[in-house]
């Protein structure tokens, strides 16, 4: 008989009906994929990271319950910046409250408000930006091109940050994902605070878009690490939010299949948390058979779709995969 720990144990006496047996499900056939040999593919929307989901992410990438992410431009970038300007964030406790004239202050005090939490522009993004510009800027003199996440992994092996680091490393899910090395596909990155950075240093002359790799090589990256991981194994797809983080991965299984018309299989499980309901043209709350007609999921494929709010659900599944 299987002995669960704390957290496990729990989830398990409490999570037995409706949206709560949904995470015990997920859970379960997340460890169930992995124990046979399987991999597990992330998708991160929303504002995870100033969320700080790193707490519980960085350690799944830790220990190997994740092996590849794709993720929002903001998200990628948000890691990092709480990582090294955690002590002067603002939290906004009333901030369903707030009027446009408590927004217009907000703005001018250099707070970027993302919910509750306000991001401090200069000890933040402006210090990453200065450093982050002149990786690129290196990369355009030598000619190399890179992914946004390659950018990234440069800057912290380069350890620029640790002397500004202001949480626990072992909280930054960016910094688990670079020790590791796992790959980190970044769709729109130009969404991003950091790629908006980019596109003004290209117009004010002093970068051009050479040495940075596009959202097409992003997808062509995705097929060849597709392909090499599931002639070994299945590999499960686990999403939080909607949007452009899940639809641009999920899409390599049937460009593979029925574009490539190459027979390698497609996602092996699929679980998404999602504040998002159906509704007419809603893609965030499509139901998992939805993706049955798109050559994504098999009919006998395990999906799971948890509605709620993932800053709760996801911890919880997260430490139920762990075993604590």
């Amino acid at each position: 008989m299987q002995e669960y720990k704390p957290v496990q144990q729990f989830v398990k006496k409490n999570f037995r009906h409706f949206n709560a047996a949904v995470v015990v499900d997920a859970a379960e056939a997340w460890n169930e994929l992995l124990e046979k040999g399987g991999k597990m593919f992330f998708a991160m929307a929303g504002a995870m990271s100033t969320a700080e989901l790193g707490i519980t992410l960085a350690e799944m990438i830790r220990q190997d319950k994740i092996h590849a992410i794709s993720c929002t431009g903001a998200n990628i970038e948000e890691d990092i910046f709480n990582l090294i300007a955690h002590s002067k964030y603002k939290r906004v406790k009333n901030y369903k409250d707030l009027c446009p004239a408590d927004e217009k202050k907000l703005l001018d005090e250099g707070m970027n408000r993302v919910t509750d939490t306000c991001i401090p522009e200069r000890e933040a993004m402006r210090l990453v930006q200065d450093k982050m510009i002149k990786l690129w800027k290196a990369a355009e003199n030598s000619g190399e091109r890179y992914f946004p996440y390659e950018y990234f992994y440069q800057l912290i092996r380069s350890g620029q940050l640790e002397q500004h680091h202001e949480i626990d490393s072992k909280h930054s899910w960016l910094i688990a994902a670079c020790e590791k090395n796992i790959p980190i596909f970044v769709p729109g990155w130009e969404d991003s605070t950091l790629g908006n950075v980019f596109v003004a240093q290209k117009i004010k002359g002093t970068l051009n878009y050479t040495c940075m790799k596009n959202g097409l090589e992003y997808m062509e990256a995705l097929v060849h690490w597709y392909k090499e991981q599931r002639m070994k194994h299945g590999i499960g797809f686990f999403q939080i939010g909607g949007g452009i983080a899940g639809d641009f991965p999920i899409c390599v299984a049937p460009l593979i299949t029925q574009d490539l018309g190459e027979s390698i299989g497609i996602w092996s499980y699929f679980c998404q948390i999602s504040d998002s309901t159906t509704s007419y043209g809603s893609y965030s709350g499509a139901v998992p058979n939805e993706k049955i007609t798109w050559g994504k999921l098999e009919v006998d494929t395990p999906s799971f779709m948890i509605e709620s709010d993932a800053t709760i659900v996801a911890p919880l599944v997260f430490a139920f995969v762990l075993g604590v």
